[in-house]
């Protein structure tokens, strides 16, 4: 049976632009001169793993890099840009996190995750509000697919592995919950989370 619900952010409740569900980074040259594989190759290749993770901070180490690539452009402005650029919200699949909830059933946010992000999708998209917890990487200290990222939260929800179902769009993630232990489903639209989630607990 399952007991709780583990949904993926990006690519399943969060989906790009507002506007149009592009990357968040679609314009970027255009609107801050900022040519998205410079970002790429200067800030997420070398730092990423370790901001999301927790192991460093967002501000402390992106403000060098924008100093060297983007000196016109504060690491403020290019949060806020970001942040509010890769914001779409899936409010169908909300309003069925939110059927499910009345329901009984635990759901949860499992993602990868810096803080800085975590707290404006919890805070100012809502998302916080609407489910039970939000697990994410830079809190938990490591990031699907590593076991620890699952093991921690069946630790804190006092749940055994075959009672918690993930719903991710990265196959990768999907396939290390399943070798934890979980139910896990790779996420495409326009499947609804009430029918995986009879069809994992049958």
């Amino acid at each position: 049976m399952i007991r709780a619900l583990l949904v993926d952010i990006d690519g399943v409740l969060v989906t790009g632009r507002p506007e149009d569900g592009l990357p968040w980074s679609h314009g970027l040259e255009r609107d801050l001169g900022i040519p998205p594989d410079l970002l790429q190759k200067h800030f997420f290749a070398r730092y990423w793993p370790d901001v999301v993770t927790g192991r460093a901070g967002l501000r402390e180490t992106l403000a060098p890099v924008l100093a060297e690539i983007a000196p016109a452009v504060s690491c403020e402005v290019l949060l806020e840009y970001w942040f509010g650029r890769d914001a779409q919200l899936n409010e169908a699949l909300m309003q069925e996190i939110a059927t499910l909830r009345r329901d009984g059933l635990i759901v949860a946010l499992a993602s990868n995750q810096e803080h800085l992000r975590a707290r404006y999708l919890s805070e100012r998209l809502g998302l916080g509000a609407q489910v039970d917890h939000f697990y994410y990487s830079a809190a938990i200290g490591a990031r699907k697919p590593d076991v620890a990222f699952y093991r921690r939260i069946e630790s804190d929800l006092g749940e055994t592995p075959e009672a918690l179902l993930l719903i991710d769009d990265t196959v990768e993630n999907v396939h290390a919950a399943r070798q934890a232990g979980w139910r896990a489903a790779h996420w495409a639209t326009p499947l609804r989370l009430a029918d995986i989630v009879a069809e994992a607990g049958s």
